[in-house]
């Protein structure tokens, strides 16, 4: 199994402190925490994109460059692209640009975002956001695959002729479909025969193994080879202690504190509490293992090869505690149990 750590960076204040980072000092605890990442021998970081209070992740792009130049080896993702909403000319410009800033270390994850405060930003509807989608996306290929490009559709102007400069630095960039809600974005991605990434974060494992499975259903319908499909899988958190009981008491505050912003309400998680959330849901809060056992047991529903986790709005000391725990008490574990071929060209200090 591979790992990515990715954040939102949701700027609350810290409810067991108080503490409140300003913008300056929560994007540079980001790029510090990706430096970190990578120094633990993480496989990839990942930037999500959001446009609205707590989160500051309006720019991946711009993010994903700082953390480029810090960095050497690690993948770097975003978590998702709100591609419903952007334009394609201006997004293949920008990361086939982070492309070369990274030495071809990038990979993107595309999505309609699960945030509706954006589509009022950029000029749509909810309702067109996955017509916008997957036209915005077909542009995106072309221009990236293609020269002196045509086009013509509902959510640009037309194109005459086009070539985007620079080119990507990587033969191809890596596109993921990210997952959440909707068989749609599992049959782009079917369509394509690129990976998904589940979102697997506010509710049961039924709802999003019934979109992964409908993806690997609809690879065999377009001619790929479902055994072959590469999954990702997000989560509710981390959170390790000595026991189960102790990681609940020092998380709680954490879960309650987002809960209760408006970002979290609009997802309508089903579970009641932390406890609930724990025992049948994707939060790894618990022992490293249980917090192991979890994994494997959503691996034996999702059959995913890369695990994303988060640790996201703790204190910048409870950061890195539970970064170093995962890596040297979870994630040895879970490499020896559970192959991937994800970037196997790749090296890794995690052990």
């Amino acid at each position: 199994m591979k790992f990515v750590l990715y954040n939102l960076m949701s700027n609350l204040p810290n409810p067991v402190t108080g503490e409140t980072f300003t913008e300056q000092e929560k994007i540079q605890n980001v790029i510090n925490q990706a430096i970190l990442a990578e120094k633990l021998g993480f496989d990839g970081y990942g930037v999500g994109e959001r446009h609205g209070s707590p989160f500051l992740s309006s720019s991946p792009a711009v993010i994903l460059t700082a953390i480029a130049s810090k960095t050497s080896k690690i993948r770097l993702l975003t978590t998702v692209t709100v591609l419903s909403i952007l334009d394609p000319v201006r997004v293949a410009e920008d990361f086939a640009t982070l492309d070369h800033l990274s030495g071809g270390r990038l990979e993107i994850i595309i999505g309609k975002g699960n945030d509706p405060r954006h589509y009022p930003l950029f000029g749509i509807t909810e309702e067109e956001q996955w017509e916008s989608l997957a036209e915005r996306y077909e542009l995106l290929k072309r221009l990236w695959n293609e020269e002196n490009v045509t086009w013509n559709g509902r959510y640009r102007p037309p194109l005459n002729n086009v070539t985007t400069h620079p080119r990507p630095f990587q033969q191809q960039i890596p596109v993921w479909h990210g997952s959440a809600s909707s068989k749609i974005s599992t049959e782009l991605a079917a369509k394509y025969g690129e990976p998904i990434f589940s979102s697997n974060t506010f509710h049961q494992q039924a709802k999003y193994k019934e979109l992964i499975d409908h993806y690997r259903e609809r690879l065999a319908y377009y001619g790929h080879d479902p055994d072959n499909a590469v999954v990702g899988s997000g989560a509710r958190g981390l959170y390790l202690a000595n026991t189960t009981e102790e990681a609940i008491k020092r998380y709680r505050p954490y879960y309650d504190a987002y809960n209760h912003t408006e970002a979290a309400k609009h997802n309508q998680s089903p579970f009641k509490d932390l406890e609930d959330d724990v025992k049948n849901g994707p939060a790894l809060v618990g022992s490293a293992d249980q917090v192991i056992k979890k994994i494997l047991y959503y691996y034996e529903a999702y059959g995913h090869q890369v695990q994303g986790i988060t640790v996201d709005g703790l204190s910048e000391y409870e950061q890195r505690e539970q970064l170093e725990r995962f890596a040297t008490e979870v994630a040895p574990v879970l490499r020896r149990e559970i192959p991937s071929t994800v970037w196997e060209n790749t090296q890794s200090t995690l052990t």
